[in-house]
């Protein structure tokens, strides 16, 4: 009897064990999964943003292709998780196409999202297809301070108390002046100032400030898919500043489009399309 309940106390333990381990670790990111074919599309939406930014993209070409949206945890009325990072966020999009056996997917970024496609490019290069950047760049900052150094452990909470602290009137009131400079399609203004409303708003301020303090002008040499650098009509004017900060991309096509603003995918819609298009029928 004392034998059998000994074994019994041991298969609960392991039973135990095993579902505590077994468990999915969620991951902070929510995804739509839709199309069908043999090639896969992944893609990252920018800062605040919402999956929905790629609908009409996903809409074009589901047909052809398997698309998984993401919209990342704490953005747009998704549940945040704590302590939110580029980092980690990059980890996670290499487990979720690790653990769901995606076979090398084109993983198409916009903003904060083509920063991580660029870091998932350099530091999974066996997991990555192609890489689409919809106007990001390699280090934000560098833009302002050439000079820039990105800190070890940067201290984000000033900037988490100081957008935290503000009221929803307030915030909308920063916001409404900050889309239109990012957006010249009156008619999604709207929308994208709503996505950032609902957006938790320490996920908010910790993920500004921790890509702000991103440098992956080094690291980018490590890509070696085909990559295709889409980049607003602006920055034709800073080409030299531009490419130095991709000097390090080797096998890419840099375009810049012939209107608009940081929203390629509303503000110039025709050349992204067959941007795009071009990109993924080549072989």
């Amino acid at each position: 009897m004392k034998k059998f309940t000994f074994l019994l106390i041991i298969m609960l333990f392991f039973l135990a064990v095993c579902n505590i381990f077994g468990q999915e670790t969620p991951y902070p990111f929510e995804v739509k999964k839709t199309g069908k074919g043999n090639q896969s599309l992944l893609f990252i939406p920018g800062f605040a943003s919402s999956g929905e930014v790629w609908n009409e993209t996903t809409a074009k070409f589901e047909k052809n292709f398997t698309c998984y949206t993401l919209t990342m945890a704490g953005f747009a009325g998704t549940k945040p998780q704590a302590d939110a990072s580029f980092k980690d966020w990059e980890k996670a999009i290499a487990a979720y196409i690790k653990n769901n056996k995606i076979n090398k997917p084109v993983i198409i970024g916009h903003s904060m999202g083509g920063g991580l496609a660029l870091a998932i490019a350099a530091d999974y290069p066996e997991l990555t297809g192609k890489i689409i950047i919809v106007d990001a760049l390699p280090c934000l900052a560098a833009m302002a301070d050439p000079d820039f150094i990105s800190k070890e452990n940067n201290d984000c909470s000033a900037t988490i108390s100081q957008l935290t602290a503000m009221n929803d009137e307030q915030f909308r009131k920063m916001q409404t002046q900050t889309i239109p400079r990012l957006l010249a399609d009156p008619s999604m203004q709207e929308t994208v100032i709503n996505w950032s409303m609902r957006s938790d708003r320490k996920t908010f301020a910790k993920m500004y400030c921790d890509f702000s303090n991103t440098d992956l002008r080094e690291k980018i040499k490590n890509i070696q898919c085909p990559s295709l650098i889409l980049l607003e009509s602006y920055f034709a004017n800073l080409k030299p500043t531009i490419e130095s900060q991709y000097k390090n991309l080797k096998n890419a096509d840099m375009q810049y489009a012939t209107k608009g603003l940081h929203f390629i995918m509303y503000d110039d819609k025709d050349w992204y399309f067959n941007q795009l298009t071009n990109f993924l029928s080549a072989k």
